[in-house]
């Protein structure tokens, strides 16, 4: 049943990413707005739906290294293994207007998580409501620039009519990824508990990387179909809301303690790729294949740390 569990998720995650990028991008072009902001906003955030199910879920069962370590983790998986093979597929062009908005809520997200982590070691209530009123503020400014861009090309009244179509077939395809991540990282997670994996490490690793697959099914059908504007917003908007959103819920509904192995560790993984991967976008505002490479080249070596119980006990000591 586990490896049953683990292909019907695969399955699911490559029909439902297809769905999911068809729908929103024409959606897009229906609704006026930029491919970039579908990307953020309802691709971004929708993909986050299984790590806020899993942290959630986590917390309420007393096991706060899962739900920090999902988020972290996760956010460490799109920079990376998500954003470097949507690079490989094709070259991500990043605008101007993105990396001032969108760029810069990223690096004060992670920023600001990054000195509760190590200054506070826990996420209290209150905090958890900061977060969220950080999430609306971002959204509602995104929403403001679409608004007033005045670029977008005129939707034919007959497309306009004809909305609902694609924004069905684009949530038939979250619910599909949303769905698939879901069974995948059951079986993956019963998987590794077999192994003896400790609760953090499975956090980190089995679960994020499990939880962002709803990212990387869609990173690479939009690459593939040559959206990368709805890949690059899918990236940073799964990681804005991943910090702000799912973490805000989380500490909301009971205080988050962060682990000390995550704080002395993982978290400078978090900061040290979200400076690498803003340093590529700012850099001719695009990541090309070679950016691609190293990024996967980092999280290859970050899991290859986590998978060897001596060197990260070294490392984290």
């Amino acid at each position: 049943m586990i490896y049953l569990s683990i292909l019907a998720g695969l399955a699911l995650l490559g029909l439902g990413g297809e769905a999911l990028v068809r729908g929103s991008s024409t959606a897009a072009l229906r609704l006026r707005v930029s491919p970039l902001f579908v990307g953020i906003v309802f691709v971004g955030f929708g993909t986050s739906m299984p790590e806020l199910t899993t942290s959630v879920a986590a917390i309420i069962d007393g096991s706060p290294g899962i739900a920090i370590g999902n988020v972290v983790g996760s956010n460490i998986a799109n920079l990376t293994l998500v954003l470097g093979i949507g690079a490989v597929l094709a070259p991500v062009v990043v605008s101007r207007r993105s990396l001032r908005r969108d760029g810069v809520a990223l690096v004060l997200s992670t920023g600001l998580l990054a000195v509760v982590a190590i200054v506070l070691g826990v996420i209290d209530r209150w905090l958890g409501l900061v977060l969220l009123a950080l999430l609306a503020i971002y959204v509602v400014s995104a929403a403001r620039t679409e608004n007033h861009r005045g670029t977008a090309p005129e939707a034919p009244a007959a497309q306009a009519a004809t909305l609902v179509v694609p924004i069905l077939i684009a949530l038939a395809g979250l619910v599909a990824v949303v769905g698939g991540a879901a069974l995948l990282v059951d079986g993956a997670t019963q998987l590794a508990t077999r192994l003896g994996m400790s609760e953090t490490v499975i956090g980190l690793t089995i679960v994020a990387v499990g939880t962002s697959l709803p990212e990387l099914a869609t990173t690479i059908v939009a690459g593939i179909r040559g959206q990368t504007e709805v890949a690059f917003g899918n990236v940073i908007g799964s990681c804005i809301f991943n910090i702000l959103g799912i973490l805000g819920v989380t500490a909301v509904i009971a205080p988050l303690d962060i682990p000390a192995e995550i704080v002395r560790f993982d978290i400078w993984i978090l900061l040290a790729v979200t400076a690498l991967a803003t340093v590529f976008a700012v850099t001719g505002r695009r990541l090309g294949r070679s950016e691609g490479l190293v990024l996967l080249l980092a999280f290859v070596a970050y899991t290859a740390v986590l998978l060897a119980p001596g060197l990260r006990h070294a490392v984290v000591a």
